[in-house]
């Protein structure tokens, strides 16, 4: 079946143009192939809004009531239909630290839901969030389960999955970049977080393979004075070299809107993904309590002002935006519309190497949105279906 959409705004190649957009059988088409196809056989009035390539989510933890490690295949199915509502068409659900047998029967739920047909965000791997971080960074991890790298564990973590695309990890607990050496021997893509590690520090990490930046700013050090002397810290690092890629928590709360503007100006959109780092709560009401990771023994937090919140009051849980936010949020902080869109599609796909994505390009898959002045979802398409 060919779908047209027509009387959009089409956000492609770093422009907006009206226009109109043809796919069938999942895929995006030029329109000499939707020409040979004769009449649509549906046709979408865009009305004049905004259309553009599916939004991607590189980090997110879970969100509408579940995680994803509960580990159960209704937690994917649920957050991913949860999440799809609100434009992300394609996420990599994260495991942040916990047990490690719940851990693999995360693995599992995964590979049994993954290429089951259903309507919600695609799957394109797991992100691993831990356990091996700086304990003085933490932040809502679970500090029963931070640790140090350890062969014997990580080994039997990549033996049970080949799932896995990237893993956080603090690059100063990594000795020798042992770990990042195995990870990179997969494919997998190592990034730096919760991490001490100074300037000097992160900079020969991204030598060995420590090429991105989980949450860029939270759980990490920027410039500090030790004995009276200033000594840069890892977020320094990230602004001196162009190898380094980061993401962002653009929520409106985890950044100040000066903030996302720096990281904007110095590490711009080809190198700076949108992230949520949804946790359960996403979606849930302000004043209510819910728990950070698995459902029986995670850590208790409360949403309130758009953010979860650990019980005292005194840190984040964790995020409970949608990507749609997230892209609001950076066109409210000044940002162009297409670069924010940008940061939320082309560019995280990169970062995923996922090739079937991230663009309207002819060929690529047909993850669709169509939003109006306010980011708010229209139409929503994963792969030609139908969201919203």
């Amino acid at each position: 079946m060919m779908t047209q959409i027509i009387n959009g705004r089409i956000i492609k190649d770093g422009k907006i143009t009206e226009g109109e957009l043809w796919f069938a059988d999942g895929k995006i088409l030029c329109p000499c192939e939707a020409e040979k196809l004769g009449m649509p056989d549906q046709v979408i009035d865009a009305k004049g809004n905004y259309v553009s390539a599916g939004f991607i989510d590189l980090h997110l933890h879970g969100g509408g009531g579940y995680d994803f490690l509960d580990g159960t295949e209704e937690a994917f199915e649920g957050a991913a239909a949860f999440h799809a509502k609100h434009g992300t068409t394609a996420m990599c659900p994260t495991a942040t630290s916990g047990e490690f047998e719940a851990t693999l029967e995360m693995f599992r739920s995964y590979k049994a839901i993954k290429e089951k047909d259903r309507l919600g965000s695609d799957f394109i791997g797991l992100h691993m969030e831990g356990p091996y971080f700086a304990l003085s960074q933490k932040g809502a991890q679970d500090p029963r389960y931070v640790r140090d790298p350890d062969p014997a564990e990580y080994e039997r973590f990549l033996n049970a999955t080949d799932d896995i695309v990237r893993w956080s990890v603090a690059p100063e607990r990594d000795k020798g970049y042992a770990f990042a050496k195995a990870l990179t021997a997969r494919g997998i893509s190592v990034a730096a977080a919760h991490t001490d590690a100074n300037c000097r520090q992160m900079l020969e990490a991204a030598e060995n393979g420590y090429t991105h930046m989980t949450h860029f700013y939270s759980c990490m050090k920027g410039v500090e004075r030790v004995n009276g002397m200033r000594i840069a810290g890892a977020i320094e690092a990230a602004y001196l070299s162009d190898d380094i890629t980061v993401e962002i928590i653009a929520d409106g709360m985890h950044l100040p809107y000066e903030l996302l503007q720096m990281v904007y100006k110095l590490k711009g959109a080809d190198r700076t993904a949108l992230v949520t780092d949804a946790m359960r709560g996403a979606g849930m009401p302000e004043g209510i309590e819910t728990v950070l990771g698995k459902l029986d023994n995670g850590l208790p937090c409360r949403i309130e002002r758009g953010v979860a919140w650990m019980l005292d009051g005194q840190a984040f849980a964790g995020s409970v935006a949608t990507t749609d936010r997230l892209v609001r949020t950076m066109v409210a902080a000044g940002i162009p519309l297409v670069d924010a869109v940008k940061m939320a599609s082309e560019t995280p796909a990169k970062m995923a190497k996922c090739s079937t994505k991230g663009t309207l390009d002819a060929g690529k898959d047909a993850d669709i949105v169509i939003f109006d002045e306010n980011i708010n979802m229209q139409h929503v398409f994963v792969r030609g279906k139908q969201i919203v």
